[in-house]
């Protein structure tokens, strides 16, 4: 097994964990788990998602896609990937059994200093051109550092303020909001560019560029003010959600032109992934127009399914939807038997399938709420089911990665 293979097989067993502690949060609704912390396992599930999954699994395609072949088989890169992987295990172990304390706090930070490390390889090694794709790669990783600026506040806002404080709760959603926003979505769609040769409108792609920016820059308001009374955010952030609107409407004209070629190169499975992740983006951002009405603002985060429901659109729908397209359009989840090939497609099939249907549960649940409708009838027992295909659809993506013999693609 070559290491890239090796690389991307630890990502799904990262991902696959993570839904695992998923899983077993909503089993943790219907059955008394003595033995386990719910909100530790939140943490667990969620900091193994974003750093095990989709960081690792971005880590191994930017390497994959931009670094040149001479420079990306040096050592370093294989050491680091392994040394971050080793930080993933630890928190995997430590959030379980001690939420945020020494150990989890330890393992996390060693993994913004290793990201720290991949910054700065991949600013000095990629491939040095202008085309679209190297231009949204590298302020994704711009992105990225300042997302890690509200994690160095977290030790001075808890020792000042306490855990309660607005500073405390900002430097979480600045964090959060230029991880997810910035850093992985402009990663993905620097991704997703480079499978376009760069056959992109120039004018459309630099106008999408700098609305992108801007909007990503502006929005980081939405979440601050839930913890600080002002109308200047909220116009801020309505501001941000048009020009959002406006950019994604030059990505829409942009590659118009160019899906006809594009779909050609795909076969059945990855044009229904490629289709999901565009269809969960654009469904993205009509749901932030819609914080421009106050009232709904307002609930988007008190309903918890509403806001569980935007994440897992983020990073089920988005960033998994365009990371599984583009692995599969370039035969990186390739299998050498039609049994593998078999197991590959419905493994496929069954993650999406667990992913629109606990979508539309969380969603439709939210809306009973907003009513006052109360909770669906069998809501916890229904999503525990749906969930259960997530995990389905992963094992038999992992079996098929295991048991094929095939290579990954030399660039």
């Amino acid at each position: 097994m070559n290491s890239q293979k090796a690389w991307m097989l630890c990502c799904f067993f990262n991902f696959l964990i993570a839904c695992v502690f998923g899983l077993l949060m909503r089993f943790m609704y219907l059955f008394s788990l003595d033995f386990l912390n719910y909100s530790f396992l939140l943490h667990a599930h969620s900091h193994i998602a974003m750093l095990g999954w989709v960081y690792l699994i971005v880590y191994v395609l930017v390497v994959h896609f931009f670094i040149p072949k001479e420079k990306s088989q040096k050592p370093i890169y294989n050491r680091l990937f392994w040394l971050t992987e080793f930080s993933v295990i630890g928190m995997m172990i430590a959030f379980p059994i001690q939420g945020y304390a020494l150990f989890s706090i330890i393992f996390s930070t060693m993994h913004i200093l290793l990201s720290y490390v991949f910054c700065r390889l991949v600013w000095k090694d990629c491939t040095k051109d202008k085309s679209p794709s190297q231009r949204f790669l590298l302020v994704s990783i711009l992105f990225m550092i300042l997302s890690t600026f509200g994690v160095w506040c977290l030790g001075p806002a808890v020792s000042t303020l306490g855990k309660q404080s607005a500073f405390y709760q900002i430097a979480i959603q600045f964090f959060l909001h230029f991880q997810f926003n910035g850093w992985f979505i402009l990663a993905i769609l620097a991704l997703f560019f480079k499978q376009f040769q760069n056959k992109i409108d120039e004018v459309k792609f630099k106008k999408f560029y700098f609305l992108i920016i801007v909007s990503t820059l502006l929005t980081v308001t939405f979440p601050m003010r839930w913890f600080i009374e002002n109308d200047i955010l909220s116009y801020i952030n309505i501001l941000g959600v048009l020009i959002q609107l406006g950019a994604f409407i030059y990505f829409y004209k942009m590659l118009k032109s160019q899906m006809n070629y594009f779909k050609s190169t795909l076969d059945k499975i990855a044009k229904m992934v490629y289709s999901l992740a565009l269809c969960s983006l654009f469904l993205k951002v009509g749901i932030q127009l819609l914080t421009i009405f106050p009232n709904l603002a307002e609930v988007s985060h008190q309903i918890r399914n509403f806001v569980i429901g935007f994440i897992h659109l983020t990073t089920l729908g988005i960033i998994t939807g365009f990371l599984f397209g583009i692995l599969l359009q370039n035969k990186m989840l390739s299998a050498n038997s039609e049994i593998l090939k078999a197991g590959m497609k419905s493994g496929m099939k069954c993650f999406i399938l667990g992913y629109i249907s606990t979508e539309v549960l969380l969603f439709l649940q939210g809306w009973f709420f907003y009513f006052g409708e109360g909770t669906i009838p069998g809501y916890f027992q229904s999503i525990l089911i749906f969930s259960v295909l997530l995990v389905l659809g992963l094992l038999l993506i992992m079996s098929s990665i295991i048991n094929s013999a095939s290579r990954m693609p030399v660039k």
